[in-house]
């Protein structure tokens, strides 16, 4: 779906409907919620309201794998931490060698940091069963983190000016949030009016709005399930369950299309690789190789972690080829990084879309010719069957096994 709209708003933008497209977009619906936005667009509809229900899926995933799942403790936690942690510094190390210093584009150093979880995995998915389990794990575990540093970039980074009050009020919001998960409160429509306010009080704070998400997520009270993938008295299982279909099928693919439209028709040679469209793909494309595979493979070789099971160190390579699809997150820090300056969006979204092309399509190659591992197809049937039984993988790398959860 997500495919599907990027592909949809590139070819409306560069046909004859290109001027309808960008006039609804960033038509002005009403009202206005703050002065510092003005009327509500249907721009600003998506990308602060529409995504605040995003981030607080995000939200409930991460609390989640941190408190039951894979990433419940730090054995498992390890990996994945130093490998997105270097797939964020390197490329933003890398951004900055090529545009950081052309004047007022230092701030768009975090574009290329993130990594799209719903791109990659889809990618790895088409390769099915020549992707081991744990290079899926991995993926999905690095993306998490990935996004939890994305997270703190918007929130510390990419923050206007603080309105106090509004801030203290946003507080009061999510204590009273914990209160009511102390009490075991399990109303979901509660938790939700809760939520727009807390995203409202956020919107109005200055810290941009889409950070109430995560918060609010915080706050949702969880059943441990081991050795089950939900329950059905867990309202954060329940809300994750209902908000999944939802952001997969409508909020992410109309983000996409809102904001993936770029007009290509009249770009010159100059254009495409000015420093900041060059400086985006390059931190996407190479940055996030070296830093994650780089991470990977020193960590493995200094002992801090065990190589991941079934997989060869070409797959690995593959895998962090992947991790530089930027599209969503990257297209949203683009937007936050550039306010109201169309012309540099404009150019970024053209960097995020020619690094994640190249990230797809020379990650999928990789691993599509990749030779597999000896013992491949036992492993993978291991998996499966301790899949199964227990509902879940946790720990894929050679040195602890495969524990089921």
């Amino acid at each position: 779906m997500l495919i599907f709209a990027a592909i949809l708003a590139m070819i409306v933008a560069n046909s004859s409907l290109g001027t309808v497209y960008h006039d609804a977009i960033h038509a002005a619906t009403g009202p206005v919620l703050t002065d510092k936005l003005g009327p509500m667009t249907v721009h600003l509809w998506i990308n602060d309201g529409l995504m605040a229900i995003f981030f607080l899926l995000v939200g409930l995933e991460i609390k989640r794998e941190f408190v039951d799942g894979r990433l419940a403790s730090w054995d498992r936690r390890r990996l994945p931490f130093i490998a997105a942690a270097a797939g964020m510094a390197v490329p933003a190390a890398l951004y900055m060698a090529f545009a950081g210093g052309e004047p007022g584009l230092a701030q768009g150093w975090a574009i290329p940091a993130a990594t799209d979880i719903a791109f990659a995995m889809g990618v790895l998915a088409l390769l099915g069963k020549r992707a081991p389990t744990s290079l899926k794990l991995f993926l999905v575990t690095v993306a998490i983190v990935d996004d939890m540093g994305a997270v703190a970039i918007i929130a510390l980074f990419y923050t206007a000016k603080i309105d106090l009050l509004a801030l203290a009020a946003a507080a009061v919001i999510l204590g009273l949030m914990f209160a009511m998960g102390r009490m075991r409160v399990k109303s979901l429509s509660l938790y939700l009016l809760m939520f727009a306010l807390l995203w409202y009080a956020m919107l109005l704070s200055g810290v941009h709005a889409t950070i109430a998400g995560v918060l609010a997520a915080m706050a949702i009270p969880f059943d441990r399930t081991p050795g089950a993938p939900d329950s059905e008295t867990s309202p954060l299982h329940r809300l994750e369950h209902g908000l999944h279909p939802w952001v997969a099928f409508a909020i992410v693919p109309l983000f996409g299309f809102a904001n993936a439209g770029v007009d290509v028709s009249g770009l010159t040679a100059e254009q495409i690789f000015a420093p900041l469209p060059l400086g985006i793909a390059a931190g996407l494309f190479l940055g996030k190789q070296i830093g994650i595979f780089g991470s990977v493979w020193l960590a493995v070789k200094l002992g801090i972690a065990g190589k991941l099971r079934g997989a060869t160190w070409l797959q690995v390579y593959g895998v962090a080829m992947l991790c530089g699809i930027g599209f969503t997150m990257s297209l949203f820090i683009g937007g936050l990084a550039f306010p109201g300056d169309a012309l540099l969006i404009e150019e970024a979204k053209i960097g995020i879309l020619m690094g994640s092309l190249a990230a797809a399509l020379l990650g999928y190659a990789v691993l599509r010719f990749a030779p597999l591992h000896p013992q491949h197809d036992k492993i993978e049937s291991e998996s499966d069957a301790e899949i199964a039984a227990d509902g879940d993988v946790r720990d894929t790398s050679e040195s602890g096994g495969i524990a089921a959860q």
